[in-house]
C-alpha cells in the first residue's frame, strides 16, 4: 500500500484522549512498582538529589544567577554548577504552590512524583501527535505503547527523576515535531527555539542539534525554496539561545566554560545565523555557492570556537585530572559507550531504535512525495541519535524516542500479520517479533531465571539508597554542622538530608576536590589525615559495601579507605554511633 501526504491539523480531541489514556497507564504502572522508592525518597541518582538541593537553596532565596553549590568544596568557595534554572522551574513552582497546602515535606514528595510523570506525558503526547499525523489512529496509540516500555526513556522520566535528562527527550520530541510544519517560517523556529532550550539545559544535545540542522540544510539543497528551513532554525537558535542565557545565566559570570552555553557559544550561533540568513536572500543560487556558503557558515563558528575557546574543541572531559578519570568518570556507565555496557543495558539500548531504523526505510519505501522525504529525514535523525548512544549509552533515551513512532507502527504491522495468517508458526513469529522490539532483554531475563546460581553471582554492588543516610539523618543533623569526608557518590545523599557540606560530589567542576577525596581514600591514613587538616574537615562517612569504596580498596589494599572497611580506625577519629541496620559508618576527626 502506497501511503501518502495525510498531515492532519495540530492536535485534536482524539490524540489527546489516545495520549490521556497512555500516560494514566503508565502512572499507574511506575507508581505502584516504585511505591518502595517513592515512600522512602530514594531517589534512582544521586543527581536527582542535588538538583533537589539546588531547587531548596534558590527558594531558601539564593540568587536565580547564582548556581554555586555553596555546600560542595565550601573550604574553596563551593563549586559553580553548570546545570540551567530552566529545569529548576517547575520543581519550584510546584513547590511553592503546594507547600502551603499541604506542607513541605509533602510539598516535595508531590513534587519529585508529579513532575517526572508530566514530563512523561509531555513525550506522550509529542510522539503520539508524529504516529497520529502521518500514519493513524491506532499507530498513535501503539507509538505511545513503545514509549512506555522503553526502557532508556523511562528511566529517564520515572518518578523521583528530576534531573534534566527528562526534558530533553521532550525538547528533542518537540523539535522533531517542529519539522513536521507545513510552513518553513514556523516549523523552523519553533525547531530552532526548542533547540536553543534544549542547550540550555544541556549542551550534551549539540551533535542532535548539528543533525538537525543537517536535515535543514538537505531540504534546502534538494529545493532551494526550503532554505527558510535552515535559515529559521538557525535564527531560532541563536536568538532563542541569547534569550535563555541573559535569562538564566545572566552577565555576573561570562567566563567561557566548555560544559554551558556562553558566550562562545552565543557568538558560533549568532556568526552562522547571519550567513545563513544573507544567503538564503539570494534567490536561485547554484548548488555549489550554496554548499561554500554551508562551509562559511559551519566553519566561521568552528574557527570562533577554535579561537575564543581552543581547549573546548576536545571537549569537556579530555581535561580532567588523569587520577579523577579514572577513579571517577571512567566509572559514570551511563556516559560510557554501549560496548561498556552489560549484555541487557546494550540490548535494550541499541536493538528497539535498529528495529524502527529498519521500519522507517519501510515506511519510506511505502511512502511518495512529500511523506516519502519525510521519512528520510527521519531515519537519518534516528540512525544519529542511534550512533550518538552507541558512543554514549544515556542518549539512548533519546534514541529510544525517536525510535517509538516507526516502531509502534511496525508492532501494529506484526499484530495484523499475526491476526490473519493461519499457519501457527507464522502467528507466533509475528508476535514474537512484538515481543522482541518491546522487550529485547526478555530472552536475558529467562536465562537468568534459568540459572540462578549464575544469576547470584553477578549481582552489581549495592545502591547509594541502601547506604541508610535517611536513617541516619537524624543523628547526623543533631551533629555540629561540618564539612565531611564522604566518597562522591553519597555526597548529594548526606546534603539533603542534613546541613553539612562535603569535600565532592560527583560533578566534573569540581575536579581539584573530588582528586582530594580520592587521594584521602587511596592514600594512607597519614596522608589522609593531612588532607583532612589542611581542610578543616570534621566528619568522615562510608558505606564500605557500595561500588566506590570497593574501586578504592581494590586500587589501594591498604588505603585510608580499606584500613576503615576492615576496622581499623586511627586515633584521629572517634565513632559516631548511628541507627542500627545501616550500611553508613561515620566518625568525627579529633583535633
Amino acid at each position: 500500500m502506497i501511503l501518502r501526504e495525510r498531515r492532519r491539523p495540530s492536535f485534536d480531541g482524539e490524540l489527546v484522549m489516545r495520549t490521556t489514556l497512555a500516560w494514566v497507564l503508565v502512572c499507574v504502572l511506575l507508581l505502584v512498582t516504585g511505591a518502595g522508592a517513592i515512600l522512602s525518597n530514594r531517589f534512582p541518582d544521586p543527581d536527582d538529589a542535588l538538583r533537589l538541593i539546588q531547587v531548596r537553596d534558590l527558594i531558601a532565596g539564593q540568587s536565580w544567577f547564582d548556581l554555586t553549590q555553596h555546600r560542595i568544596d565550601a573550604a574553596h568557595g563551593g563549586v559553580p554548577m553548570h546545570w540551567s534554572r530552566l529545569v529548576d522551574l517547575p520543581l519550584a513552582a510546584m513547590l511553592l504552590l503546594l507547600t502551603p497546602i499541604v506542607g513541605s515535606s509533602l510539598a516535595e514528595t508531590i513534587t519529585i512524583v508529579a513532575v517526572p510523570l508530566l514530563t512523561f506525558g509531555l513525550a506522550l503526547l509529542l510522539a503520539g501527535r508524529i504516529a497520529w499525523r502521518v500514519i493513524g489512529d491506532e499507530a498513535a496509540t501503539f507509538a505511545c505503547l513503545a514509549l512506555a516500555i522503553s526502557v532508556p526513556v523511562v528511566g529517564q522520566l520515572r518518578p523521583l527523576r528530576i534531573d534534566h535528562h527528562g526534558w530533553q527527550i521532550v525538547l528533542a520530541l518537540a523539535t522533531l515535531n517542529a519539522l513536521m510544519a507545513r510552513s518553513a517560517r514556523t516549523g523552523g523556529r519553533i525547531a530552532g527555539l526548542a533547540l536553543a532550550a534544549w542547550l540550555a539545559i544541556s549542551l550534551e544535545g549539540l551533535p542532535m542539534a548539528a543533525a538537525f540542522a543537517g536535515i535543514a540544510a538537505l531540504r534546502w539543497l534538494r529545493n532551494p525554496v526550503d532554505c527558510g528551513w535552515l535559515v529559521h532554525l538557525m535564527q531560532g537558535l541563536a536568538g532563542g539561545s541569547l534569550l535563555l542565557f541573559f535569562a538564566t545565566r545572566g552577565i555576573g559570570d561570562l567566563t567561557v566554560h566548555c560544559d554551558a552555553i556562553g558566550p562562545v557559544h552565543l557568538a558560533m550561533f549568532a556568526l552562522a545565523s547571519l550567513v545563513l540568513t544573507a544567503l538564503g536572500s539570494v534567490r536561485a543560487l547554484p548548488m555549489v555557492p550554496t554548499l561554500a556558503g554551508f562551509a562559511l557558515a559551519g566553519g566561521g563558528a568552528l574557527a570562533v570556537l577554535l579561537t575564543a575557546a581552543p581547549h573546548c574543541a576536545t571537549g569537556t572531559f579530555d581535561m580532567l585530572d588523569p587520577v579523577v578519570r579514572r577513579f571517577w568518570f571512567d566509572n559514570v556507565l551511563e556516559g560510557m559507550p554501549v560496548w561498556r555496557q552489560d549484555a541487557g543495558t546494550a540490548l535494550q539500548t541499541l536493538l528497539p531504535p535498529l528495529i524502527a531504523l529498519w521500519s522507517t526505510v519501510k515506511l519510506m519505501g511505502n511512502s511518495q512525495d512529500w511523506l516519502r522525504r519525510w521519512w528520510r529525514d527521519y531515519a537519518l535523525l534516528l540512525a544519529a541519535a542511534l550512533l550518538l548512544s552507541v558512543l554514549v549509552t544515556r542518549a539512548g533515551a533519546v534514541a529510544g524516542a525517536f525510535a517509538a513512532v516507526p516502531l509502534g507502527w511496525q508492532m501494529r504491522e506484526w499484530i495484523v500479520a499475526a491476526r490473519r495468517h493461519r499457519v501457527v508458526r507464522r502467528r507466533v513469529a509475528a508476535l514474537a517479533g512484538v515481543g522482541l522490539a518491546l522487550l529485547p532483554t526478555l530472552p536475558l531475563t529467562l536465562l537468568g531465571l534459568a540459572m540462578p546460581l549464575r544469576a547470584a553471582s553477578a549481582v552489581a554492588a549495592p545502591r547509594v539508597s541502601s547506604c541508610g543516610i535517611a536513617e541516619a539523618a537524624a543523628t547526623l543533623r543533631a551533629l555540629p554542622q561540618g564539612d565531611i569526608l564522604a566518597p562522591l557518590d553519597i555526597g548529594p545523599g548526606l546534603l539533603l538530608e542534613t546541613g553539612h557540606s562535603v569535600v565532592a560530589t560527583g560533578h566534573h567542576r569540581a575536579g581539584p576536590a573530588i582528586r582530594a577525596v580520592i587521594d584521602s581514600f587511596t592514600g594512607n591514613a597519614a596522608a589522609a589525615h593531612k588532607i583532612i587538616a589542611e581542610r578543616g574537615i570534621e566528619y568522615v562517612a562510608l558505606c564500605p559495601q557500595l561500588a566506590e569504596p570497593v574501586l578504592y580498596r581494590t586500587a589501594a589494599p591498604d588505603g585510608f579507605a580499606a584500613q576503615l572497611s576492615r576496622g581499623h580506625i586511627p586515633d584521629w577519629l572517634a565513632p559516631i554511633a548511628v541507627p542500627g541496620g545501616v550500611d553508613l559508618k561515620v566518625w568525627r576527626v579529633v583535633r
